[in-house]
């Protein structure tokens, strides 16, 4: 199960995070969350995390050339797009960044998860609405939801997850990915290592189980085709 620990703001928190297994931080460069890291800041995380772990810069409805500009400086490799950006600004973010794009969705209804087939990302993160906030809220929404998706896009899943429960997260939405935030901080902008370790740890077993029951699926789609097989040569 692939895990994005979002909301680094210094190099310890990178470090102990690529230490417990991550594949993925986030450095938000939204003026709106209170996890905004500093750029100098910024830069070095990126520079220090290169080719340890994926690097993600989150942004919120801002201009193109700041992303792009960002994107350089930083040494990211995903740019996480938060706000009502469309396909085409979404499109243009990869052609002149080279980075690979995870589009986020708010949801509260099937219609956002929906809509999200509009978008022809690297990947999808579904997050929790909540009038006036893009992310960062803490409070989770109905994993169901995500669990019928069609388009093929992998989907990454957020939006309130914790050690306590990602692994029923995983278990019912099915997801590609993980994204948490609050749910291993001791403050906003301040991870607490072991929260960490426990985090990477439930999401470990619950990929698990996840894995097995795919193998099962496939395993008993298998037998089915032999039967029929079997019985149309015979």
């Amino acid at each position: 199960m692939k895990v994005k620990i979002c909301g680094i703001t210094n190099i310890d928190d990178a470090e102990a995070a690529v230490s417990a297994g991550v594949w993925a931080i986030g450095l938000n460069h939204s003026a709106e969350s209170p996890r905004l890291v500093d750029p100098g800041l910024a830069e070095e995380i990126g520079a220090a995390m290169k080719r340890r772990c994926e690097v993600a810069g989150v942004f919120v409805n801002q201009h193109l050339d700041e992303v792009v500009e960002v994107a350089d400086r930083d040494s990211l490799t995903l740019v996480q797009l938060h706000g009502e950006e469309g396909p085409s600004f979404c499109a243009e973010v990869h052609r002149r960044t080279g980075c690979r794009v995870i589009k986020a969705f708010r949801v509260r209804s099937p219609a956002e998860v929906t809509a999200a087939r509009a978008y022809r990302t690297d990947y999808h993160l579904f997050d929790t609405y909540r009038r006036g906030a893009h992310g960062g809220t803490g409070a989770s929404f109905d994993w169901d939801l995500v669990a019928g998706r069609r388009g093929g896009v992998p989907a990454i899943v957020a939006g309130g997850l914790n050690p306590d429960n990602v692994g029923e997260a995983i278990a019912a939405a099915n997801p590609w990915g993980v994204d948490v935030c609050a749910g291993v901080e001791e403050s906003p902008g301040r991870k607490d290592h072991n929260l960490i370790t426990s985090f990477m740890a439930a999401a470990g077993r619950a990929g698990e189980l996840q894995r097995a029951e795919r193998e099962r699926r496939r395993a008993l789609k298998q037998a089915r085709r032999a039967v029929a097989h079997g019985r149309r040569s015979g």
